[in-house]
């Protein structure tokens, strides 16, 4: 009782000196995140545009062995994460792996790693909010797109600047209604699988043979397999913002380490199970030709409303994206500003504890995204999301490589003080770089993904000229 009456007047008096410190400018990120505010950011910004669209680009990559490329991804993503989480269990902050990768790697490998993070994060809101004008205009075809994404823009720019808490609430509930609503599609999809295996309108068959009727399981060939990994991977993106909010969490040793754990699985089981009834349903290379997957889901248990129901389900997913993605860019550069690797004014927080600096950048790319959106609304969704899956490897990549670093500057001591340790070390470290890297290659191959080779090269020798010419010389200063 005494413990808990001490722990509350701790952080009461936390609270009231992080307000203080906001009049004087020198306010310090709030600890307002709860265990299933941060599992339910991850899922928010990792569950959105990538599945409801892109599985059926990875469908018709891979074919149904897609599946199996989902398995392999979800693996070594979770590698990913874990690396990421010893790191953060064993020291939370803010800006959470560019601040890792600055102190095991360099300044130049933490300056890489924040900023093409937070152009990720730019890149796939973009996709995100232009994907959600064309969702608007299903009901309201003569109004102009962009009426629909100011009108977004300002509102979830106004809840970024808000407590964290209230983030965290806002993202939790939209997340819900997005997996609530995924359930559903799995649920209605095996429903017709059991109940009304047989013919379909069309004259189709139905059931899980189709995953293998067609040309094989692996109807490509292990070429068609290999690449499907390049839109596999920018599936899972998004999932590396439970580093970001470390240092928001209420209690990081508890909080990160179920988030940690949970995330890959649920993820990959939504991915895998929903694509395998979407497949099972219908032949996989009749997905994605005329109607979204999901659609067709709702349209086989006889819904005439079906593309309603999944316009709201898309358009949740959309603002949870785009909330969680502001909230993770704006963290992460807020963390490299007090690293001195972004303009000190990005340090500057509200009395709530919100980098409202950032949150304004953020804004601020989002309408240059209406802009792109306006000059060429054909191309620039194919180009954003290869360019998002180039940062988002690099980002992983940068992980690993940051996390095995760390461990191999450990003492005895000091490994056997972790409280969360990554498995598999450091067999299972390596080949996940080694694949990371791999599915960097991949992108060549493919004309309409080869752009981000070379978006993703410039960018790199943008920030290394930066780091040269501004950061480094101001640090010695």
């Amino acid at each position: 009782m005494t413990t808990d009456t001490s722990q509350n007047t701790d952080k009461t008096a936390t609270d009231e000196a992080a307000g203080d410190a906001a009049a004087t400018g020198t306010a310090t990120l709030h600890r307002g995140l709860r265990a299933r505010h941060i599992r339910f950011i991850a899922l928010g910004s990792a569950i959105g545009t990538g599945l409801f669209y892109g599985s059926s680009e990875a469908i018709q990559a891979g074919g149904p062995a897609v599946l199996l490329a989902y398995l392999i991804g979800g693996a070594a993503v979770f590698l990913v994460l874990r690396s990421l989480g010893e790191m953060a269990v064993n020291n939370p902050c803010a800006g959470s792996f560019g601040e890792y990768a600055t102190r095991y790697l360099g300044p130049l490998a933490g300056l890489t790693t924040g900023w093409t993070y937070a152009f990720e994060m730019v890149i796939v809101c973009i996709a995100d909010i232009t994907a959600l004008g064309v969702y608007m205009g299903f009901w309201f075809p003569d109004v102009p797109r962009w009426i629909w994404l100011l009108a977004a823009i300002a509102i979830i720019g106004v809840l970024n600047l808000f407590n964290v808490k209230v983030f965290g609430e806002l993202e939790f509930w939209l997340s819900l209604v997005k997996i609530v609503a995924i359930g559903a599609m799995i649920l209605a999809g095996l429903a017709i699988l059991v109940l009304g295996v047989g013919s379909g309108g069309d004259g189709m068959h139905i059931g899980v043979s189709n995953l293998w009727s067609h040309g094989g399981f692996f109807a490509h060939g292990a070429q068609g397999f290999i690449l499907s990994f390049a839109v596999v991977m920018f599936a899972f993106g998004g999932t590396e913002i439970i580093g970001v909010t470390a240092g928001e969490a209420e209690d990081p040793g508890k909080t990160i380490p179920g988030a940690v754990n949970s995330i890959p699985l649920r993820i990959v089981l939504f991915y895998v199970l929903t694509l395998a009834v979407i497949m099972s349903l219908n032949p996989w290379q009749e997905i994605g030709s005329d109607a979204s997957p999901f659609v067709q889901i709702f349209a086989g248990l006889g819904i005439k409303s079906a593309a309603a129901i999944l316009n709201v389900v898309v358009i949740v997913a959309a603002l949870s994206a785009i909330n969680s993605d502001i909230f993770a860019a704006g963290r992460i550069m807020y963390g490299m500003a007090e690293r001195g690797q972004a303009p000190a004014v990005m340090r500057r927080l509200t009395r709530s504890g919100v980098p409202a600096m950032t949150v304004g950048i953020m804004i601020g790319s989002l309408l240059l995204g209406v802009v792109l959106n306006y000059l060429m609304p054909d191309r620039i969704f194919l180009i954003i999301s290869s360019i998002a899956t180039f940062a988002t490897v690099w980002v992983w990549l940068m992980i690993l490589a940051t996390q095995y670093a760390s461990r191999r500057k450990m003492s005895r001591e000091e490994v056997a003080a972790l409280t969360f340790r990554v498995p598999f070390w450091p067999y299972g470290q390596i080949i996940a770089m080694v694949f990371m890297a791999a599915v960097m290659v991949l992108l060549a191959f493919s004309e309409s993904t080869r752009i981000a080779l070379i978006v993703g090269a410039v960018w790199l020798v943008l920030l290394s000229v930066v780091h040269f010419l501004w950061v480094r010389p101001r640090s010695r200063a």
